[in-house]
């Protein structure tokens, strides 16, 4: 699945224009300290002393977008693998230890970025951080270990997407809506490149991505600097520097043309609609509108009291829900776009037709200072409540320094994105809108024969 959240969630991230104006007590979002060990890893602590816990979390700069051609799913499956055991802790003894200590652990894979992460008492940090640093550059698996594991991707493929009519149009969208990008490849692989996927050919990937200099720590919760730094510089910083890496990505050319793709499922029983434009995000493309489309994603489609559910849902009553969606966050080109569910006897034709009536009312007369406002309103609202939520700020530093952010961005946010005004919106819609080719997807019920 992919994982995408560089400051939260879209609306979250905009949510903080207005503590740009605040108090200098507000100035900074998270007030984090950092440090960079010898060896190229940066360290990023978030002190936060309401519980003695931690969250710790190493992020690798790789994801399924850095796979070669015919390998996809790689990044995926290494990351079931990474739980295999190393030469120090044999197979399960990492994922014992955290549950015997009360402890919970996970990892994700993303299309530009791996993260592995336990929540733990605090006593138990050095613990974890040991066992961490070690399947960094220990791991060993062999082709029995391999084997029943590619199994578990594909049976996890198989549930997830062959079975599932969402996931099985989601996929065939990514494809259509990137002509040459590797976006457009699953992140999960592709059933027949997943089954051809060795050793050589996984542990070649793992020393190549993992290694000191392509990662970063993050640690969140009840721990000082004065008692982090020691543990990352034994553990972390003893880890040789790897190969400098280069991440080399195709760039997407221009579409030509509209793409409409359209599945039709007995499963589906709740059609909907999607339109998804290419967008610029933080590293890619027209970076300057990246915060202003944050801004307009939620006065069109963030909420209860943005334009689409007005017009949808409340006045014309012709859809259960409809909104928005951008996310600034990703290394390659984003996606803008908009999305509805019809009620029961609306036509898709219908509701691509009031969609696109509000879409050219933006481009025509702009959003007003009303909408302004009140958008800076709730996204201030929700960015008081994600400052208190426990693990929010490792995952907020995490994919910012994974696609090649900076803590300094993350902390000044608040005051580039509070700049933003009505005009910026306005130029922003017609970046990404205005005549830009675009992909439709439509999600339809079909009669049991």
């Amino acid at each position: 699945m992919r994982i995408s959240n560089r400051f939260l969630t879209p609306v979250l991230l905009a949510a903080a224009i207005v503590l740009s104006a605040a108090p200098p007590a507000f100035a900074k979002i998270f007030d984090p300290d950092t440090f960079m060990l010898d060896n190229g890893m940066q360290v990023v602590l978030i002190t936060n002393h309401r519980a003695p816990v931690v969250r710790h979390m190493v992020w690798y700069k790789v994801g399924a977008a850095d796979e070669a051609p015919g390998e996809t799913g790689i990044a995926h499956l290494l990351e079931h693998l990474m739980f295999k055991g190393t030469r120090n802790f044999g197979p399960g003894v990492f994922s014992g230890q955290v549950a015997r200590n009360g402890g919970q652990e996970n990892a994700f894979t993303s299309y530009d970025y791996t993260a592995y992460h336990q929540t733990i008492a605090k006593d138990r940090l050095e613990m974890v951080m040991k066992m961490e640093a070690d399947r960094m550059t220990n791991l060993l698996i062999s082709e029995e270990q391999v084997a029943p594991e590619r199994n578990v991707v594909l049976e996890e493929r198989r549930s997830r997407v062959d079975n599932n009519p969402s996931a099985q149009l989601r996929e065939q969208v990514s494809a259509a809506m990137y002509l040459n990008y590797p976006y457009r490849r699953p992140i999960i692989g592709w059933e027949h490149e997943i089954k051809a996927l060795d050793v050589d050919r996984i542990l070649a990937f793992y020393k190549r991505y993992y290694a000191p200099n392509n990662a970063a720590l993050i640690v969140e919760g009840d721990v000082t600097m004065d008692e982090l730094k020691p543990l990352a510089e034994k553990y972390y910083g003893a880890i040789p520097r790897g190969p400098e890496i280069t991440r080399t990505r195709t760039t997407e050319p221009p579409a030509t043309a509209d793409r409409r793709v359209v599945l039709e499922h007995e499963r589906v029983t709740q059609p909907s609609w999607t339109r998804r434009y290419l967008a610029p995000s933080y590293r890619y493309g027209a970076t300057e509108h990246a915060y202003a489309l944050q801004v307009l994603s939620e006065i069109i489609g963030g909420g209860a009291s943005s334009r689409l559910h007005k017009r949808l849902v409340l006045d014309d009553t012709i859809a259960l829900s409809a909104g928005a969606f951008y996310d600034a966050d990703d290394l390659g080109p984003a996606v803008f776009g908009f999305y509805a569910v019809p009620k029961p006897g609306v036509t898709m034709d219908r509701i691509e037709t009031t969609v696109m009536d509000e879409v050219r009312k933006i481009l025509k007369d702009g959003i007003t200072e009303k909408e302004l406002s009140g958008a800076i309103e709730r996204m201030r609202n929700n960015a008081v409540f994600a400052r208190d939520d426990f693990g929010t700020a490792a995952r907020v530093f995490g994919s910012t320094l994974a696609t090649g952010g900076t803590v300094d961005e993350v902390e000044n946010w608040l005051g580039v994105i509070g700049k933003v005004t009505a005009v910026d919106v306005a130029a922003a819609a017609r970046n990404v809108l205005d005549g830009a080719h675009h992909v439709t997807a439509e999600l339809l019920s079909k009669p049991q024969s």
